[in-house]
């Protein structure tokens, strides 16, 4: 069956799995990269989307001038996102990871919190409840140590959760008003990417040919993360497709153990367990509901 001819709803599924996917990509790549400044990072992964963008821009020729209305939108989700950016890598390079990622795994939360009060969006007891039994299913998983979690990074991943959180809140609000989806990407990989010249420019550290190539694969990785959860958002309601944001820690263990050899142990199998058993179940849910 092709793609097009599914519900909106699955389409919204299978391109929220195809973003943790992407973004689990990008993580690997990064930690790949080595050690280099934060923001250097970030300005590498943002930059690679705006091309495709562009590329996408130049297709569709959305009428610009309509799409003026949708500037207050598109800058909250360029400054939303771009906090959850900064403030995620910055948690990677100062934090345990696992502590790191669980704070940034926030996000589904605050998407779904903020599409209830500002868009108006239902929220049933088993929607709630799948997010809560991932959430629990992702600790199994990263089994976070939290001995850090009393300190300024901690606090700046948490920022970052919210921040990613909000983001994908204004994805959905702004694909609802029927703003172009390319544009959205574009707006937010040219407004971080311009935020970090002036860092890359007094601050930037050179790097070998293999670290550049591994964050220009971090970049496509992003670029196909972020064009994934931006379509997605627009296909469905955060309620019904943010449970299987989750999936993005079995993406990470798998990418774990073919890059850098890391066996998951029972307790991790367990979360991956409930996390493929609550996505499917909510799959299900969600077909006799329609």
């Amino acid at each position: 069956m092709r793609f097009s001819k599914l519900r909106p709803k699955t389409q919204g599924i299978l391109l929220i799995i195809s973003s943790a996917f992407c973004f689990a990509l990008m993580s690997a790549m990064v930690r790949l990269a080595g050690d280099l400044p934060t923001l250097q990072k970030c300005f590498f992964r943002n930059l690679v989307s705006i091309p495709f963008a562009l590329a996408i821009l130049w297709q569709e020729k959305p009428n610009l001038r309509a799409e003026l209305r949708h500037t207050p939108g598109m800058l909250l989700r360029a400054v939303c996102g771009t906090v959850g950016l900064v403030c995620n890598f910055y948690a990677i390079d100062h934090m345990l990871l696992a502590d790191a990622s669980i704070l940034n795994r926030l996000a589904p939360f605050v998407t779904v919190l903020l599409s209830w009060l500002f868009l108006k969006e239902r929220i049933n007891h088993v929607q709630v409840g799948s997010i809560l039994v991932a959430f629990i299913g992702a600790l199994c998983i990263i089994r976070p140590g939290f001995g850090s979690l009393n300190s300024l990074p901690a606090l700046i991943a948490t920022l970052g959760g919210i921040g990613a959180g909000s983001a994908m809140a204004a994805v959905r609000w702004l694909t609802q008003k029927g703003a172009d989806k390319a544009l959205i990407v574009f707006v937010f990989s040219v407004f971080s990417s311009l935020l970090m010249v002036p860092y890359i420019i007094f601050n930037y550290q050179p790097m070998t040919w293999s670290q550049t190539f591994i964050l220009l694969l971090a970049g496509l990785a992003a670029t196909g993360g972020q064009f994934s959860v931006t379509y997605a958002y627009a296909k469905a309601p955060a309620r019904e497709i943010s449970v299987f944001d989750y999936t993005i820690v079995i993406f990470s263990a798998l990418l774990g153990f073919i890059l850098f050899g890391q066996v998951p142990d029972l307790i991790s199998w367990l979360g991956y367990t409930i996390i493929i058993s609550v996505s499917l179940l909510m799959f299900i849910y969600d077909m006799q509901t329609d």
